[in-house]
């Protein structure tokens, strides 16, 4: 028999800790240097172990708090665990693109708080943005008879492979709710961000501070990035600002890096050099952000970055982020409250609901230099 790797040995005892009761979920786990000392590994390891836990749905991070046990049902290379699931228990399914970093912990804290409130259990899923995963978390789902799915869209910007598997979700009258984005082809119930809104006020933002030359950096393949692209187009149009088409950027899932070299061109160009830059979000911003510092670029003094989310990012580095705000926990809570109602036939007026966005000014965002300091 092979021996166990040093990681997934600390892997296979958190888990053991959890399915036995040791860790309930809602507990903290053992911070990250007492399980250096416990199983005497090196801090990559159990980083590494951790980390896998986390992205499987074992555990969850909140910033800033700490690791805790997730209270969950885990779908994980088709496995679930759940131990406190009665017979008479409603399951929701939750589909979300991404698990343990960025917003997502904040939504999915909002969504469980409520629905074990309620008495419900959780099936989770993730499709890492990869159209065939989703295809086999929606079966997967259908499998488990579950009552109700709220669901974070793939790539929401193209046509979606899988609307057989939506259109029987309503055959079987399992109701469903979309978050952050929907499919404009099923146009069903949803919880989502005015995009345009938030684009368009990161932009005037800018605009109103003298800046006429704004990168825009976007992501192409889901809606939220075409629809703050067309928030930035927008407010250019508003303002009569003629917009250059080389002062877009965009990217798919997984290619951001693939837009480095072209982001470094353009920012060592003193003649072409923007003067502020609107990113898809919070992490493309400290992306951005890494590259100015490599360039010796000040912010805002030099160019002036505005990020989307209002996500834990924006805070993280020293220079703190202008942002967009994002509801997060508020989606969770009113996702689950939609699909308790749902189930339970309380609501037949099923509507969505979009939020509106919100402007977090910070240091990352000034005054355009005029020409005459500039020629100094």
């Amino acid at each position: 028999m092979q021996k166990k790797t040093k990681h997934l040995l600390v892997k296979d005892t958190i888990k053991e800790w959890i399915t036995n009761g040791e860790i309930k979920p809602g507990d903290k786990i053992y911070s990250e240097n007492e399980l250096v000392k416990m199983f005497g590994v090196s801090r990559h390891t159990v980083r590494q172990a951790v980390g896998d836990l986390v992205h499987e749905g074992w555990l969850y991070r909140e910033q800033g708090a700490g690791t805790f046990c997730s209270n969950r049902m885990i779908d994980s290379e088709g496995q679930s665990q759940k131990q406190s699931r009665t017979v008479n228990s409603k399951n929701i399914g939750v589909i979300t693109t991404y698990i343990s970093d960025y917003i997502f912990p904040s939504i999915i804290k909002g969504i469980e708080s409520y629905l074990t409130e309620k008495g419900y259990s959780l099936t989770f899923s993730c499709t890492d943005n990869n159209i065939e995963k989703e295809k086999q978390c929606l079966e997967s789902m259908l499998s488990r008879n579950v009552d109700g799915l709220i669901i974070e869209p793939t790539k929401s910007s193209s046509f979606n492979p899988n609307i057989n598997h939506y259109l029987e979700l309503e055959q079987l009258k399992i109701p469903y709710l979309m978050i952050n984005q929907f499919y404009s082809q099923l146009n069903p119930p949803h919880l989502v961000v005015n995009d345009e809104k938030g684009g368009f006020l990161a932009t005037e933002h800018l605009i109103k501070l003298g800046h006429k030359k704004i990168l825009g950096i976007f992501k192409s393949d889901d809606l939220q990035g075409v629809r703050r692209m067309q928030g930035y187009i927008q407010a250019h149009r508003e303002n009569d600002l003629t917009l250059s088409p080389d002062l877009i950027l965009t990217f798919s899932t997984g290619e951001l890096d693939h837009s480095r070299r072209k982001l470094e061109d353009l920012l060592s160009s003193n003649d072409s050099r923007p003067t502020g830059i609107i990113c898809y979000n919070d992490q493309v911003a400290l992306f951005v952000l890494n590259i100015l510092r490599e360039l010796n670029l000040k912010i805002p003094e030099d160019i002036s970055i505005v990020g989307y989310d209002d996500s834990y990012l924006a805070e993280a580095t020293e220079t703190k982020l202008t942002s967009v705000s994002h509801p997060k926990m508020q989606m969770g809570m009113e996702a689950a409250k939609w699909i308790v109602a749902a189930v339970e036939r309380q609501n037949n007026n099923h509507h969505s609901i979009v939020y509106e966005p919100e402007l977090v000014i910070r240091n990352s965002t000034g005054p355009v230099k005029s020409e005459k300091v500039e020629n100094l």
